[in-house]
């Protein structure tokens, strides 16, 4: 086999490895003979109403060295820089305003669910103009908006960025990006989103992947927990629950064994294929019909070559030229093909194109082509 421009043949090798593990656990190249699939309720949904909400600010960073937009060509930083000062008793005049060392950024920031006046926040700056850095810089009072026009926190700071850049524009460096920072714990939160945990004493659990077969399962293992008629399956995504009597002064703790619930979630049979890296990912829940792969294909390379051409020795006319020679070289692939059974398994297909020695792009096309043919009863989803 030869490399390609997914990588080189281990790469298929790992790739054949992965999928025979997810297929087949109880190989010796795996180790683990008994697997648990069961996961917790945490893991597979939300509590109605318990989320999380987008802050965004309009800010401005100082103290850089000479880093920053050039105000110039940024007239709103200019226009920033006046307005501030002037709210600080200063007057000025934009046109006398030339620094370098200051950047309009945007803040932005998730204030978490339940969180109370005071409690603090990371937030995260990006420029927004034609600055070069951030390093060094320090966020001046920002406030925080929601979508509804609300301050909900105040964010100030240094910031902490994971890039360098150093240099200037006809010598320098950069690592990584360093027009994008964060601020630890750099926003008080001055107002909260108001949310009632259990109104009335129920409550809905949301599937973040709907499915009926799994929705199904979760109400049973809630009911046999908590006693029947505690849970009921709304659709695929939705479970309403009562809270039993004895924890109606218990809310939190009631959510809490809820969380802790286990059980296996049923999957729908997917292909996951990003052609841009060779990556493809099957479940063991794929299988293929009866089919035939034939694998093969033609290579064909023109070279060319340049020889010296010179006059004879003593002749009064010619030059010394240069004359392309160009080749043709034409070979076929040896046709080559495997047979897979009707419900063939993940491990089986692997193993079958292996032995054509196809590539990861390769493996890609025939995947397509079966889904095509019809002998594939999985979704293929292309990224």
């Amino acid at each position: 086999m030869t490399a390609n421009k997914y990588g080189t043949p281990g790469a298929m090798f790992v790739f054949a490895m992965v999928l025979a593990c997810v297929a087949f656990p109880s190989v010796s190249n795996c180790q683990k003979t008994d697997v648990d699939v069961s996961v917790r309720v945490k893991d597979l949904a939300d509590i109605e109403g318990v989320r999380s909400n987008q802050l965004i600010g309009y800010g401005l960073v100082v103290g850089l060295n000479r880093t920053g937009d050039r105000v110039q060509q940024n007239l709103y930083a200019r226009q920033t820089l006046q307005n501030l000062l002037e709210r600080m008793g200063i007057s000025t005049t934009a046109a006398s305003l030339k620094p370098e060392n200051i950047a309009t950024v945007l803040v932005t920031a998730t204030l978490p669910p339940f969180v109370r006046q005071g409690s603090k926040i990371d937030i995260t700056i990006s420029s927004i103009g034609d600055a070069r850095s951030l390093q060094g810089g320090t966020l001046i009072m920002t406030p925080l908006k929601g979508i509804d026009g609300q301050v909900y926190a105040v964010g100030q700071g240094s910031i902490s960025i994971g890039g360098i850049s150093a240099g200037t524009q006809g010598s320098s460096v950069e690592i990584n990006h360093p027009t994008v920072g964060r601020i630890p714990n750099g926003a008080n939160v001055e107002r909260t989103v108001a949310s009632e945990l259990a109104a009335n004493n129920t409550l809905t659990l949301v599937l973040r992947n709907e499915d009926f077969s799994t929705a199904s399962r979760l109400n049973q293992v809630i009911n046999r927990r908590f006693g029947a008629d505690t849970s009921k399956a709304l659709d695929g995504r939705n479970i309403e629950i009562t809270l039993p009597a004895k924890y109606a002064d218990d809310h939190v703790g009631f959510i809490a064994d809820l969380e802790g619930l286990r059980l296996t979630p049923d999957k729908i049979a997917k292909i996951i294929i990003n052609e841009r890296t060779g990556t493809i990912i099957m479940g063991n829940e794929v299988r293929i019909a009866a089919v035939s792969i034939s694998q093969g294909g033609v290579t064909v390379r023109i070279g060319t070559q340049y020889d010296v051409v010179q006059p004879t020795p003593l002749s009064t006319g010619g030059s010394t030229a240069v004359v392309p020679v160009t080749s043709v070289d034409v070979k076929e692939k040896k046709l080559e093909s495997v047979v897979l059974q009707d419900g063939a398994t993940v491990d089986e297909v692997v193993r079958g194109l292996r032995t054509l020695g196809v590539s990861a792009r390769d493996v890609i096309s025939i995947l397509q082509a079966i889904k095509s043919a019809g002998a594939m009863n999985a979704d293929l989803e292309m990224q």
